[in-house]
């Protein structure tokens, strides 16, 4: 990860949680794709290096007489990171985090959501932080999403998150990133792996996340949802690299006023 609010120079670094390399900053959902044919040849366009998965709706090998993920996407390729989505209290997010370290062989990477409201799916960080604590204090290694609070985001970190991950509108909206400057003062101060989680709906909020310094972009919906799935996960692969690119060359001021690109200064006449 560069310094909070610095764009850095010259060659990227690759992404690091939990003390592991990436080089892809694209996350990837699982969920809403027609078949797992498809998921696969969406994650694979995708590039993701990281898929995350419905421990509570998902079939990775809880049941053995149906198809699994993880025959589509082996953990020997992908990073399976187990997710608590559905989850309304922190007792069933903890619970589902053990499922799916004992299903996983002991992997303890997860990511904690506990949602607290069932229209908007905002997230209750009163139980999240509370399923986080327990999480933490049993060597899990949480990526943890939450709202767009520059002081919970804060506390997250100070608990041991591995990775802070805010919302940057509803899951599934399609909204795009609607609290900038939220989530560029949470960038800020940042010492984690800060990822937006949820509101993208194309490509250019996937580049607009990225110019403003997040580390990379979790997405399922705006991949799963697309009329043609495949060509959007390839779409929002260039987008997350080329908004990374853009944060780190730096972009120029704003201004309200022209200025000439070729400028008369220094000129022969």
């Amino acid at each position: 990860m560069s310094q909070p609010g610095t764009p850095a120079t010259g060659r990227d670094g690759p992404l690091v949680i939990a003390g592991r390399s990436y080089r892809s900053r694209l996350l990837v959902g699982t969920g809403k794709y027609r078949d797992l044919d498809e998921t696969r040849r969406a994650v694979e366009a995708s590039g993701a290096e990281i898929v995350t998965v419905a421990i509570r709706r998902t079939n990775i090998g809880q049941r053995s007489d149906e198809p699994s993920l993880l025959d589509v996407l082996p953990p020997d390729r992908y990073t399976i990171l187990p997710n608590t989505a559905g989850c309304y209290s922190a007792e069933d997010a903890v619970r589902t985090c053990r499922l799916a370290r004992e299903l996983l062989d002991g992997h303890s990477l997860v990511k904690l959501e506990v949602l607290g409201d069932e229209r908007t799916l905002f997230p209750d960080v009163v139980q999240t932080l509370k399923a986080a604590e327990t999480l933490v204090a049993e060597g899990f290694q949480v990526m943890v999403y939450t709202n767009d609070d520059p002081v919970m985001a804060r506390r997250f970190e100070e608990l041991g998150c591995v990775a802070v991950m805010p919302l940057a509108a509803p899951i599934g909206s399609g909204l795009g990133i609607q609290n900038r400057y939220n989530i560029l003062e949470i960038v800020e101060q940042a010492r984690v792996p800060i990822l937006v989680d949820a509101g993208v709906g194309t490509a250019s909020d996937a580049a607009i996340a990225m110019e403003l310094g997040c580390d990379g972009v979790l997405m399922n919906t705006a991949i799963a949802g697309a009329r043609d799935p495949v060509l959007m996960a390839s779409a929002m692969r260039k987008a997350v690299e080329a908004g990374r690119e853009a944060f780190l060359a730096g972009r120029i001021p704003r201004k309200r006023y022209a200025s000439a690109s070729s400028p008369l200064d220094g000129t022969f006449f």
